[in-house]
């Protein structure tokens, strides 16, 4: 499938029936350090390195008991938490199956479906210190579209957040460029008492994912805003 080429790096020889942005796709996972850590370190996921540099410049892990999952699979977050804290009651949701993880309770289901929240806090048993949402609405080749998809995400995030987390407890998720939109940010900032936007060196260069980080949980639901008259 590859060859080497000049200064040891891969490239992917042309197959049938393989388009040219599939061979771009082979090649850069081929050449990706954070593909080949991944699987050297036995993660799922080239993904669990943005969560790893995310704790290390937010301190998301430290001392968590009960910690959720939007978006689990393929289980490569989860793992790092696993690691970062063992004894956690960890609980993660996902439309696509994902193969178990030793010590990860994984509900295969809509987190928008109407019983979603209800099973995430009987698996938790008990408030979270932690969400955590790498989701990502599948995308349409439309900008706005797609960040309009995606927001909707993470806002269902933090009303579920809102109604799930301890007080002092964080909410991380996966926002595309530009961030969270100005009202998101106003909401998150009346839970929180601290909300930054991140891109973790794992993020690829040319991709257009942040993380918006907020951290405090004040104790306040998340509300939608008022209707205008």
């Amino acid at each position: 499938m590859s060859r080497g080429g000049s200064g040891g790096r891969q490239r992917v020889r042309t197959a049938r029936g393989r388009s040219v942005s599939s061979n771009r796709w082979l090649e850069r996972q081929l050449n990706d350090p954070y593909v080949r850590k991944a699987k050297a370190e036995g993660y799922r996921s080239r993904a669990a390195y943005k969560l790893i540099e995310l704790d290390e410049r937010f301190n998301l892990l430290k001392g968590v008991e009960r910690v959720i999952d939007l978006g689990i699979a393929p289980g490569g977050w989860a793992q790092v938490v696993r690691k970062a804290a063992p004894k956690a009651v960890v609980v993660g949701i996902d439309l696509l199956p994902v193969d178990p993880i030793d010590g990860v309770t994984i509900l295969q289901m809509d987190f928008l479906g109407e019983e979603a929240d209800e099973r995430l806090m009987e698996a938790l048993g008990g408030r979270a210190d932690l969400v955590l949402s790498d989701m990502a609405a599948n995308t349409v080749g439309h900008a706005q579209t797609d960040h309009l998809r995606t927001m909707a995400l993470v806002e269902a995030g933090a009303a579920f957040a809102g109604d799930v987390l301890r007080p002092g407890g964080a909410y991380v998720a996966k926002v595309l460029a530009g961030g969270a939109d100005s009202g998101l940010v106003a909401l998150l900032k009346r839970m929180f008492t601290v909300v930054k936007h991140a891109k973790p060196p794992a993020s690829r260069k040319d991709s257009s994912e942040w993380y918006v980080i907020a951290q405090g949980f004040k104790g306040i639901a998340a509300s939608p805003p008022a209707e205008e008259e």
